[in-house]
């Protein structure tokens, strides 16, 4: 892609309103996560109780997924999406009311993980929804750069996300700070209202939920390719992240306060910005695959020097770069997913992924949490960058057509879903 068509999907309105509209809820959602994970390890001071707060978001969201999946193909994506992102503004108004209302005790905790919990059930329907809406309004030959500019949004969301959560976090404490996420998913809410696009829904030949289900399932399993961009960065993500103990690394490492946090939590998206912005003039055409793995061992290996690394500065970079790698595997993955699933499977294919990937963001913070308790905080970092690389190992093996992929080869229609 050239420069002058660098910004081709940016001239599709209904493309903008979505991307401010998923910065808005990404900011507010990662501003979230930085005040309920300082405030759980404050009222606690047990790692685990971090990896718990991860598996109270995964489990309900998996729990959903695939019925979420069946629903983003038979019902207007556009609505669902606004049925979530409602349900996430009367969240984060709960945890403002609670936060006041209640002493910093396990009370409080509690209703932390009830509110966590109902995030999950939101996000599980946001996700399959949210990604189908791409293909509503973005046409086939603009999937590429779409990807980079999602992918160069929800970083800087990222970056902006955790850094302005840990200052207001120590600015105005934690009440305030939720009041800020609330206010901002309800913009996020009314700009979601304006996009224009409706889902084409495609009569479904099957009657029945579970049939729906079934075949999104047989789909995703039948290709190679798919499943192994969804397996690779599952079991990376499930082993390699270290977010879940970011406040220990601020609090007990570093001996700082949540302002760090919040610089340690976006450091990787600076690296995934500058990738992403690279992409979208520079996309990966040829050697896909192999890219693909390259950046997901390379990702291990940050991994391990972040563990073993007392340094602050030298966290940060080894983040960065982290991310930087982890923005190369985003867009491949993200491109294969758009470009190799038909339509009409787009909700159920999306809601595997989320099952994949979305949660288990969430269930390896739950690993990381326990690993932590049972074998010591670098202990337990260096082996998840070790488990990654391994990973790499055996995905370059079991699934050669992802490693010999060329992504320019995807851009014919794919068959339609048997």
């Amino acid at each position: 892609m050239s420069d002058e068509n660098a910004y081709a999907v940016l001239e599709i309105a209904d493309y903008r309103r979505l991307l401010i509209s998923r910065l808005m809820v990404t900011v507010a959602v990662q501003v979230q996560a930085i005040a309920i994970g300082w405030q759980i390890y404050a009222i606690t001071n047990n790692p685990l109780f971090l990896g718990f707060a991860g598996l109270a978001e995964a489990i309900p969201a998996i729990g959903v997924a695939l019925y979420a999946g069946h629903v983003a193909d038979v019902v207007d994506r556009k609505q669902i999406v606004l049925w979530s992102v409602g349900t996430l503004v009367i969240s984060l108004a709960l945890l403002w009311a609670c936060t006041l209302l209640m002493p910093a005790d396990w009370t409080l905790v509690t209703c932390l993980f009830t509110v966590i919990a109902i995030t999950g059930v939101a996000r599980g329907f946001y996700a399959p929804a949210i990604f189908g809406t791409v293909s509503d309004i973005v046409p086939r030959h603009l999937m590429g750069n779409a990807a980079a500019w999602n992918s160069t949004v929800w970083q800087a969301s990222a970056v902006i996300g955790p850094i302005f959560g840990g200052l207001l976090y120590g600015w105005v404490q934690a009440a305030n700070t939720y009041m800020f996420s609330t206010i901002l998913l309800g913009c996020a809410f009314v700009s979601f209202s304006l996009i224009k696009s409706k889902s084409v829904i495609n009569p479904n030949k099957h009657d029945t939920v579970l049939e729906n289900i079934k075949e999104g399932l047989q789909f995703v399993f039948s290709n190679q390719i798919i499943l192994g961009a969804m397996a690779l960065d599952l079991f990376a993500v499930l082993f390699g992240g270290a977010v879940a103990l970011m406040p220990i690394f601020a609090k007990d490492v570093f001996h700082c306060g949540p302002q760090v946090l919040g610089v340690l939590r976006a450091a990787p998206s600076v690296g995934s910005v500058i990738t992403a912005i690279v992409l979208t003039r520079h996309p990966i055409s040829h050697n896909s695959g192999k890219i693909f793995m390259l950046a997901a061992a390379g990702f291990g290996l940050c991994i391990i020097g972040f563990g073993l690394s007392t340094n602050l500065y030298l966290s940060l970079a080894l983040l960065a770069i982290s991310g930087a790698l982890d923005g190369i595997s985003v867009w491949v993955r993200s491109t294969i997913f758009q470009l190799a699933t038909p339509n009409e499977m787009k909700g159920r294919v999306a809601a595997v992924n989320s099952m994949f990937i979305g949660s288990s963001n969430e269930i390896g913070e739950f690993e990381s949490g326990t690993a932590a308790k049972l074998m010591g905080l670098v202990p337990s970092v260096v082996f998840g960058g070790v488990m990654t690389l391994l990973v790499v190992l055996v995905t370059s093996v079991k699934a050669p057509k992802l490693r010999n992929l060329h992504i320019h080869e995807l851009y014919k229609e794919p068959e339609p879903a048997s």
